[in-house]
């Protein structure tokens, strides 16, 4: 029976492996994968992932690299980013279009640039969400050469001019010539140099026609010009130009198109200026051009005979406004209508507002701020913050408002703009002769404002909580030493609004303010009425610099008994009323004290004017230039006016020629 079972089970065995080899030889090999084109994964006869073969035909990565001459049309990937190798060179017939969103990264070096060749066209189509982005590898100043257009227009140059830069051949006959549009496009650390001769600007525009588009565009942190035109007729509009280390705009060659709403800033040391000019005066024009120094320097600088045709003009945190570099006429310049003055630092409200240009990206900002309103908590300014005053700001009882240094406040215009400071509250004014803080107006007008109104607790003949002829402010008390607060290193420009005939704001007015209060270093230039007023109390002040204010340059009354030290008064237009104008009580009750006191007229007038039976005690004081030195307005004994220790006898005394104060001490406030 085993017998058998084993014999049964070796046949069963053998039989199944007899049909698993049948079936092994019906099937034959395994077929090929087939190619799919779809799966991520190269099969079958793709020659690549999912191409070639049966699949559609593969296409080679695009070379990111830029380099070369570009003689056909290429329009670039937005979501690729390219590397500028060297030389990027569009040629006559040929179109380079840059989408939005692109960004291109460039090499070092002064071989590393785009340019645009005569003929060439560049259609660069950035947006606000997506601009298009020019930068360096290693985003240090000077890195490449940025971009550079050589068209067909024409400048000074002539036809076919090679450029200082790249041997670039620009100029013809055609002002209309169109090099294509750039729209929304950042350019950073451009400006590479060749020689101390030869630079890189940002953008650079050489001969290229008005039928070229240029707007929206940011330069920042070059090491020479923003942008810069030779010659040519294009216009362009929405500049941002930041810390550019030569100029911000630079023209020459006869450019004589239009750059409108622009936008410089300067926070770095040592740059040139925010516009240079040369060349012969093709009248260019600036529309709505604001440029803000938190570092000095020159604003605009025009070299042999250019010029420009100006209006919107702001310009905040120069040393000097207008340059005129090699004598040029000063006509050539016209700003807002008037022949450029190097005196006006067109210290205006911004006329760009930097807010349009919030699509660039930078850490560097220079904020605007309205305030106005009541003062309640101690307050501190921000020094790079430009303020504008739109209505009354006042500073309440246990208050302090704190101004830092190089701090600016442009007013609005009309008799309700004015800063008070209320009895019980303080101010302190930092500047330094550095950084004066600086407060003036929108319209730079004389009147256009009522500056600086300071309210103490001190005695004045008006008796105590008396109410000012200005805002109905309450001032005066019993505490001769009173404090105030202290203001050092300030300019107030174009004050003295008027209310009516009567009732007038000055530059600075001090009402029943105390010796506790320290006053220095001020200057008060332009106002249509008083520079200066002491109405009551016991301040002393000192470094006085008061210039062409339309009535008078000093005026106390109602028993004012402080020292004023070191002060200089000019008067360069006709129609003023005093140098100094004193009223009010008798010189037995109140006798204030000048001390180092010039005066200077070139227009005639009165210098010293008491009214009623005032006086004062005066060392060393200069007189020149006055029809009249003293005038004893209404009869009062002139034996009340005291000069280095002797009573004066006449009006006639030959008193008046002590040393002179220096101007130059306030070239702080002067630039001079």
């Amino acid at each position: 029976m085993k017998t058998n079972i084993l014999k049964f089970a070796f046949f069963a065995t053998f039989f199944a492996l007899f049909l698993a080899s049948c079936s092994n030889d019906d099937d034959g090999p395994d077929p090929e994968p087939q190619a799919t084109c779809t799966d991520g994964i190269q099969n079958g006869d793709e020659t690549g992932v999912d191409c070639g073969g049966s699949c559609s035909a593969c296409v080679e990565p695009e070379n990111t690299d830029l380099n070369g001459s570009l003689s056909e049309d290429r329009t670039l990937d937005p979501t690729l980013t390219y590397r500028l190798r060297g030389t990027y060179s569009i040629e006559s017939g040929a179109t380079l279009t840059i989408p939005a969103g692109t960004t291109i990264i460039a090499d070092t070096g002064t071989d590393v640039y785009f340019v645009v060749q005569k003929g060439g066209d560049i259609a660069i189509n950035g947006t606000a969400a997506a601009p298009v982005l020019m930068t360096s590898a290693s985003e240090a100043p000077g890195d490449w050469g940025g971009l550079v257009i050589a068209g067909n227009a024409t400048t000074t140059e002539g036809v076919d001019a090679i450029a200082e830069v790249g041997g670039i051949i620009y100029g013809g006959t055609d002002d209309a010539d169109s090099s294509g549009s750039i729209s929304y496009l950042i350019i950073n650390y451009a400006g590479a140099q060749i020689n101390s001769e030869s630079q890189y600007n940002g953008l650079s525009l050489y001969a290229v026609g008005s039928g070229t588009s240029i707007s929206n565009v940011a330069i920042l942190n070059g090491t020479d010009d923003g942008v810069e035109f030779f010659g040519g007729t294009v216009s362009a509009s929405n500049f941002y130009l930041e810390n550019n280390e030569d100029d911000a705009v630079d023209w020459t060659e006869g450019w004589n198109g239009e750059l409108s709403n622009t936008y410089v800033l300067h926070t770095i040391d040592g740059f040139s200026t925010a516009v240079e000019a040369d060349g012969v005066n093709a009248n260019p024009t600036l529309t709505n051009f604001t440029a803000v120094s938190t570092e000095g320097g020159t604003a605009l600088q025009f070299k042999k005979e250019s010029g420009a045709t100006i209006t919107g003009l702001s310009l905040t945190g120069y040393e000097t406004s207008v340059e005129m570099r090699d004598g040029g006429p000063l006509a050539n310049v016209q700003i807002d209508g008037m022949a450029a003055d190097p005196a006006n630092t067109y210290l205006a409200a911004a006329t760009v507002d930097i807010a349009i240009f919030a699509w660039v990206d930078t850490d560097v900002s220079v904020e605007s701020q309205d305030i106005d309103g009541a003062i309640t908590a101690d307050m501190m300014l921000d020094a790079n913050v430009i303020y504008r005053l739109t209505g009354t700001l006042s500073v309440e009882n246990g208050a302090t408002l704190t101004i830092p240094a190089g701090t600016t406040i442009i007013s609005d215009t009309g008799t309700d703009k004015y800063i008070v400071v209320q009895k019980g509250s303080m101010i302190d004014v930092q500047g330094t002769m550095d950084d004066p803080v600086i407060m003036t107006s929108s319209d730079q007008t004389p009147g256009d404002w009522g500056g600086l109104v300071i309210a103490g607790n001190a005695s004045t003949t008006e008796g105590i909580d008396a109410i000012a002829e200005v805002g109905g402010i309450i001032y005066g008390g019993t505490d001769d030493a009173d404090n105030s607060g202290s203001i050092n290193y300030l300019v107030i420009n174009y004050a003295g609004a008027q209310i009516n005939s009567e009732s007038q704001y000055n530059g600075l007015s001090l009402y029943a303010v105390g010796s506790g209060t320290s006053i220095t270093n001020v200057a008060i230039l332009n106002g249509t009425d008083d520079g200066v007023e002491f109405f009551g109390g016991t301040v002393s002040a000192s470094n006085f610099y008061l210039e062409n204010n339309e009535d008078d340059a000093v005026d106390w009354t109602e028993g004012w008994n402080g020292t004023l030290t070191k002060t200089y008064v000019l008067h360069t237009i006709d129609g003023f009323s005093t140098a100094v104008e004193a009223d009010g009580v008798d010189a037995a009750v109140a006798v204030p004290t000048l001390a180092d006191f010039t005066a200077v007229s070139t227009t005639g007038g009165t210098a010293l004017q008491f009214k009623k039976t005032t006086g004062a005690v005066i060392t060393n004081i200069v007189l020149d230039g006055y029809a009249t030195n003293v005038e004893m307005r209404d009869g009062g004994p002139v034996s009340n006016v005291e000069v280095d220790g002797t009573a004066m006898t006449t009006v006639d005394d030959d008193v008046f020629n002590g040393t002179a104060v220096d101007p130059a001490d306030f070239g702080w406030a002067t630039g001079n």
